[in-house]
């Protein structure tokens, strides 16, 4: 996983220029929905209430990275390497997803504040929208996802 503040997202090469481009045009005030960036990457802004832990599920993705970006709020987002996760749903191979149980070992963790992003690669499962500081809060996202070729 590679975190940073949206200002550096240019030091980091595997980013395509249109999507580091498409995220440092974005400001609280851009519109919720679908975005398609290229060929290769799209982009969903939504905005929901973080959830207790006790709601949120890991995930992780086979064909797209995701980088996830808060616009406003403040989020919890736990991950975990793949390895050794039980599998709690099969992977969906049109939504691009699978699901895991809840690890027995404690995940690291990060707090996704406005403009900072995580950059989430297959072999990672993540568990998002979880309540920072136990509280929750209206937050809007954007999620990017980029095609592994």
């Amino acid at each position: 996983m590679i975190t940073d503040k949206i200002e550096n997202i240019k030091n980091y090469k595997e980013i395509p220029n249109q999507v580091s481009d498409f995220l440092k045009s974005l400001t609280s005030n851009s519109d919720t929905g679908h975005y398609e960036i290229d060929e290769s990457s799209y982009a969903n802004i939504d905005e929901y209430e973080t959830k207790p832990v006790s709601n949120c599920k890991f995930e992780a993705h086979k064909k797209y990275i995701d980088i996830q970006m808060l616009l406003s709020g403040t989020e919890e987002l736990d991950f975990i390497h793949t390895e050794n996760l039980k599998i709690d749903e099969e992977y969906d191979c049109s939504r691009d997803v699978m699901f895991f149980k809840n690890p027995s070992i404690k995940p690291d963790s990060l707090i996704l504040n406005p403009f900072k992003f995580a950059m989430i690669y297959p072999h990672e499962a993540h568990r998002p929208q979880m309540n920072a500081f136990d509280k929750p809060q209206k937050v809007k996202k954007v999620v990017v996802k980029i095609l592994i070729n």
